[in-house]
Parts: C-alpha cells; structure tokens; sequence
C-alpha cells in the first residue's frame, strides 16, 4: 500500500482542484459542470507541458534541416548498422536535435492521465465525484456498465470524436515518416514505419476500458495536440530561425 501511497496523494490533489473548478463552473455549465472542469485540468496540464512540445518541434525541424547528412551517412554505413546509429547519435549531439525528445510530452501526461483514471475508477480523495454526471452519465461509470440510450449516446459521441482525431493523427503520421531527416534504413526501420501510424488509435482502444471521466480526459487532451499540430507545425516563412 505504500507504494501507492504518492499516487493516492496525487489523487487527492486533483480531486481537491476538480472540485473547486466545479464549484465555481457551476452557474455557467449547471449540471455538467464537473465535466467541464476535468476539461479545464487537462487544459491546464497541457499548458504547463507545452515549452516541451514547442522544444519537440523545434527538434524536429532541426533534424530534417540535417536530412544530406543523413542520407549521406546512411549511404557509408550501409553495411554497418552500428557504426550507422552511433554516426546519426553523434550528428543529432551535435546539432542539438535529440531523436527521444518528442516522446517527453507524452510521457509527462501518463501519470496525470493515472491520476484521472484512480480519481473516478476508485474513489481516491473522496466519492463526491464518483456520482456526478454527464448527460445523466455518471463520469465513474465505463462503456460496458450499462448499454442505455443515454451511455451510448455520449459515449459515442467521445468515442467518434477519438476515431476523427486518430485518423488526423495517423494521416499525418504516414507523412511525416517521408520528412526529410527521419532515418528510414536500419534495422525495425520498416516496421516502425508501419507501427507509427497506427498508434493514434491505441488512444481508442484505452477509451473502450476507462471511465468516462478518463475518456473526457483523452477526448481534451488529444484534441489539444490535435490543435498543436495544427498550429506549431504549419509552413515556416523563408528566413525565419526555427531554433
């Protein structure tokens, strides 16, 4: 129990600011008014990671700036797989354009996603809002706790909303595979390409299993990178500095 003792904390801690967000949401949304205030938390825990998605960004414009010597060292190495990935670690060194860094704003949003999840899966920091609803959907409840016209209705509706945003994600995940700059030779290379695209829609397969809560956590939040995509990586204008 110990070991979950921090997570319990964390759980509390939200619960205490999804409740004050409710309570003060409530002459404006009524009745959906915790609803609304999970959708300002996530708001509010995407902007607090979002100077790392504009450093991602920037990265990654740096490592497709670096796509001849890519290419060129894909070329020499080409039967030395090793000496190939440690040549492309040392010129992203150099240039200051790390291949991981992408994945640091998806991994700062598990453990907040962890934090929804136990808020309304298990009643950590209180039950109060284990009974408060959506749409007369209680935001405890999962997709198989009642197939009734009003759980399908919303979930369905969140769930379409997760589909449209995996096909924007995965569509621009197949083109920016061909991006200049993004290592396309070696080893897995070919399975990774395949892989890529497809994981947008692991995001609807976790709604599936989830409380709604949970789900209106995914829904803010992939919409949000969804608008960060949108925004963050349109066409730079020539001659402007990107780093």
């Amino acid at each position: 129990m110990l070991a979950f003792a921090p997570l319990h904390t964390a759980a509390s801690a939200a619960a205490t600011v999804v409740t004050w967000l409710a309570d003060t949401l409530v002459p404006l949304t009524g009745g959906a008014a915790t609803a609304a205030a999970i959708v300002l938390f996530t708001i509010g825990v995407r902007l607090l990671i979002s100077p790392l998605t504009v450093a991602q960004v920037r990265g990654e414009r740096r490592r497709a700036a670096l796509a001849p010597e890519v290419r060129d060292l894909q070329r020499r190495y080409a039967d030395d797989p090793a000496r190939l990935q440690s040549e492309l670690f040392a010129l992203y060194r150099r240039a200051g354009a790390s291949p991981v860094a992408g994945c640091l704003p998806a991994l700062l949003q598990a453990p907040f996603f962890l934090v929804m999840y136990r808020l309304f899966a298990t009643g950590d920091g209180g039950t109060t809002l284990l009974h408060e609803r959506l749409a007369g959907v209680p935001l405890g409840w999962h997709l198989g706790d009642g197939l009734s016209a009003p759980v399908v209705a919303v979930f369905g509706m969140l769930l379409a909303a997760l589909l449209a945003l995996a096909w924007w994600s995965s569509r621009r995940a197949r083109r920016a595979a061909t991006v200049a700059g993004t290592p396309t030779e070696g080893p897995g290379a070919a399975v990774l390409a395949r892989l890529l695209p497809l994981l947008p829609y692991t995001t609807v397969l976790v709604a599936l299993v989830v409380p709604l809560a949970a789900v209106l956590y995914l829904v803010t939040t992939t919409g949000w990178t969804a608008l960060e995509q949108a925004v963050l990586r349109r066409p730079q204008p020539a001659g402007i500095d990107v780093h």
